[in-house]
């Protein structure tokens, strides 16, 4: 889809301050909200990320306030943080079971406390990212991302097997590993990954070292499809990793292995073990949409 410049991209990022400028640009530039709302999440989830402890050390505080009747989004505002995270962060100090918590948003009708209801109502209109709805939101861009890959696939008549059919089997598992190899522009092709984000350097530096360079380890070369896009001018992947965007993807049509010498890169033998992992401090709680 798009193809922006560092600069173009760190213009939009600063712009996009609240999920009224994402429908702003949308009407008066007529840019793709999903995209605009892509860009918008990146910049929330790792201010939020960054700054979670900070704000979390402010609880009792917070508590007190909501004790005098200000409401979770009113807090939030004053924070500048996600409503959904200072919610969560106030009820944990009420030592309300994360259950219970969630189970109130997913359901907040059920809430007998009306005061709470109301709050937690408020709070999800007011937060696009940590809602359950914003939760919805990722999860039905990811399965159009994969359906569009699938009947990519389907369209070349190439043989796959998905991730949920991989699970348990590797260590890593793309969202296509191919039967057999394919050729694109001259590379042969044994995984694909679909990523129904936008890839700026931060994005794309994470994939690397969590996924795709694990993938050319366990099974050879294969690509990333940015349905939304990507940075340009960014470092090139390693070998064996070829970034496209969603339109770009869906242009290519594979190759016969005749047709191109391709570059090959070994993938490793054996499936790698599960290594133990020393201990860490705890990332931000994030199951509303994850």
């Amino acid at each position: 889809m798009a193809q922006l410049s560092r600069s173009e991209y760190l213009a939009l990022y600063r712009e996009l301050a609240t999920y009224d400028d994402v429908v702003r640009i949308h009407e008066q530039r007529g840019m793709d909200k999903d995209l605009l709302l892509i860009i918008y999440t990146h910049r929330v989830t790792r201010d939020a990320t960054k700054r979670y402890y900070s704000v979390l050390n402010h609880t009792r505080e917070m508590l007190n306030e909501w004790n005098h009747g200000k409401s979770y989004t009113e807090i939030a505002r004053k924070w500048n943080f996600p409503p959904v995270l200072i919610a969560q962060m106030i009820e944990k100090t009420k030592n309300t079971p994360r259950k219970v918590f969630w189970d109130g948003f997913r359901r907040p009708s059920e809430i007998s406390d009306i005061r709470i209801r109301r709050e937690v109502e408020e709070a999800m209109v007011a937060d696009w990212i940590y809602s359950p709805k914003g939760g919805e939101i990722q999860r039905e861009r990811g399965i159009r991302g994969e359906d569009r890959l699938h009947n990519w696939l389907e369209k070349h008549h190439i043989g796959y097997r998905t991730e949920k059919e991989l699970r348990g089997s590797f260590t890593k598992t793309p969202d296509a590993l191919l039967s057999n190899p394919i050729w694109i522009d001259g590379q042969e092709v044994q995984w694909i990954e679909s990523k129904a984000n936008f890839g700026d350097e931060v994005e794309v530096g994470r994939n690397l070292r969590k996924q795709l360079i694990p993938y050319v380890q366990l099974f050879g070369q294969g690509i990333v499809v940015y349905w939304f896009g990507y940075v340009t001018g960014q470092r090139p992947p390693p070998k064996g990793i070829m970034v496209l965007d969603g339109d770009e993807f869906e242009q290519k049509a594979p190759s016969k292995p005749g047709d191109a010498p391709p570059v090959r890169v070994a993938a490793t033998p054996v499936r790698a073990p599960t290594e133990a992992k020393p201990p860490r401090r705890p990332s931000v709680d994030r199951s509303a949409y994850f």
